[in-house]
């Protein structure tokens, strides 16, 4: 299994900050943003990463990364997105990468006080599909939102007025090879992006779709200025996934 760690787009929610570097390069306490997903990643057993990034910064990734001989890796791949064409377009670019293997995909900005190990072991034994993974919130609408009935998901509907659950779809999803062909078929929206909340709902009208709930807590760092602040408030506190 294969991990991509998507580290685009211009920070425009960041600025000033993100005027200087992109906003995976920030720093959440003692470590840039983007320790904290590649952590994630390598705490859940993958050590094959692809990172995606963009912007007018992308050459600091390198200089930051390396060949990710600090994270014990043995190199680390990298691509570039062309402007803001949304977390799928972004996802398309790692085709080549992944290789027809099932990846795990997680947004640059996402920090977890925990790990997925039980949610990566499970859609290894998964045949097919897609997994997503869930977490209760105090304000889903600001997020993709699941509608669960029993055991599963029926629909996810991006930014609610009228939540169908308390729960936020967290930016770390999990895909079969045929996400790239799923890709393929979208249609920009009305934000002129290709939306990953499309490529789920593809997986879901198929029957394809899981899911499974995180343990801890999580934090989209990357989404306003006071998000950052509080992922390092949280990190402080309480800890985050260190390499173990």
């Amino acid at each position: 299994m294969r991990g991509i760690v998507l580290a685009g787009g211009l920070g425009s929610r960041l600025l000033p900050l993100t005027k200087v570097t992109n906003k995976h390069l920030l720093p959440v306490y003692k470590d840039p943003m983007i320790y904290y997903p590649i952590n994630t990643l390598i705490n859940a057993g993958i050590k094959d990463i692809m990172i995606v990034t963009g912007g007018n910064n992308a050459g600091e990734f390198l200089r930051l990364l390396g060949n990710g001989k600090q994270f014990g890796l043995k190199h680390i791949s990298y691509t570039y997105q062309e402007g803001e064409g949304g977390i799928a377009e972004a996802l398309s670019l790692a085709e080549e990468f992944a290789d027809g293997d099932k990846i795990v995909v997680i947004l640059g900005d996402n920090i977890i006080e925990n790990n997925i190990i039980k949610q990566k072991e499970a859609f290894k034994t998964q045949k097919e599909g897609a997994k997503i993974i869930i977490k209760k919130v105090p304000h889903p609408e600001h997020f993709g939102v699941p509608e669960l009935i029993k055991d599963k998901v029926v629909s996810i509907e991006e930014k609610p007025k009228k939540p169908k659950s308390e729960y936020a779809v967290i930016g770390i999803y999990m895909y079969d090879y045929r996400v790239f062909d799923v890709v393929r078929t979208l249609v920009p929206s009305e934000r002129s992006e290709l939306e990953i909340t499309d490529v789920n709902n593809y997986y879901i009208k198929n029957g394809l779709m899981t899911y499974d709930t995180l343990d801890g807590w999580w934090i989209d760092a990357g989404s306003s200025h006071d998000n950052l602040a509080h992922a390092t408030q949280l990190v402080i506190k309480t800890g985050a996934n260190k390499i173990t």
